[in-house]
């Protein structure tokens, strides 16, 4: 449904996207990663028609964005990161004036749109604020209209870039549902920062570092992988104390390979031990009088995953 090949964007002398690649497919979930500055954005701006490519390729519904843009916004919904409204439009007066551009079957003919109005403001929960101007509205419930208008004309691809920012915490749980409700049929291309989300909601991770594709896995084989490492690898203990304790003290303890104390914050120490040391960590602990305020074994995650991939 969704296909980038080998895409380059440049700025003057800088690749904001160098030869990037992957695929997503109809009914798959995308979760698409990366820094501020990756390139991610830039890449959906492209897929969107918004931007040309330096070079690659980009292909929706196996239709070239570059060769046929119309074709391709017919087939596809976007909600940019800054969503743009009308703020002086009401709920229902902006979404039938956005559904006017369309040109789409289930859109013409004012019953047609205003029924399909209907459907989407109820998709996204907007019933009790239908009847507002969007100046009026919550960050949330906006981010709820700019959802609403992508999915307006029904679209085979759908782009969400950060859908969730300014959400609380109901309101992200209520657009999981509903992503998840329409995905079955439909290409979702998911960008986010919250490494919860990901794990959660998507079938696929892409991460992207300086405009280079790092990491291109399904969900259940990168949990695979996560489970491998945390069993192979050394465990991590996060410690914080009362008072520093020297690194040599902690290494009195048995089975103790490494001690990383925090520079900044001196009290707050790592240790890496090759099985679970936190029994004998508090006993030795209470036999020398020190007192442990936090103790938290590390395990791994997407979040470690995303930071060694992208620091």
């Amino acid at each position: 449904m969704l296909s980038i090949k080998n895409l380059t964007k440049i700025y003057g002398s800088q690749a904001a996207v160098d030869n990037l690649s992957f695929e997503a497919k109809k009914g798959e979930i995308l979760g698409f990663l990366g820094p501020n500055g990756a390139g991610k954005s830039t890449t959906m701006k492209i897929a969107t028609c918004y931007m040309a490519a330096s070079s690659g390729n980009v292909e929706v519904c196996g239709i070239d964005v570059a060769q046929n843009p119309k074709a391709v916004r017919k087939k596809i919904g976007y909600l940019p990161e800054h969503n743009p409204l009308y703020l002086d439009m009401y709920v229902k007066e902006y979404l039938a004036f956005m559904g006017k551009f369309y040109d789409s079957e289930i859109l013409k003919g004012g019953t047609k749109l205003k029924k399909r109005i209907d459907k989407v403001i109820e998709l996204v929960k907007l019933e009790r604020e239908s009847h507002k101007q969007l100046s009026q509205l919550s960050k949330g419930y906006r981010q709820r209209v700019g959802l609403a208008q992508a999915l307006l004309h029904n679209p085979e691809v759908l782009i969400l870039d950060e859908p969730t920012t300014g959400l609380d915490p109901n309101q992200i749980v209520e657009i999981r549902q509903v992503i998840k409700s329409i995905s079955a049929e439909k290409t979702i291309i998911f960008s986010t920062h919250i490494m919860q989300e990901v794990q959660a909601l998507c079938d696929r991770v892409v991460i992207i570092n300086k405009g280079k594709k790092v990491l291109d896995t399904s969900i259940a084989k990168l949990n695979d992988k996560l489970k491998t490492e945390l069993n192979q690898n050394e465990y991590v203990v996060n410690l914080e104390t009362e008072r520093q304790i020297p690194e040599e003290d902690w290494k009195q303890i048995g089975g103790v390979v490494k001690v990383e104390i925090n520079q900044i914050e001196p009290t707050k120490v790592k240790l890496f031990t090759q099985h679970d040391l936190r029994k004998e960590i508090f006993l030795y602990s209470a036999s020398q009088n020190w007192i442990l305020l936090e103790m938290q074994q590390q395990t791994q995650s997407l979040e470690n995953v995303f930071h060694q991939l992208t620091k």
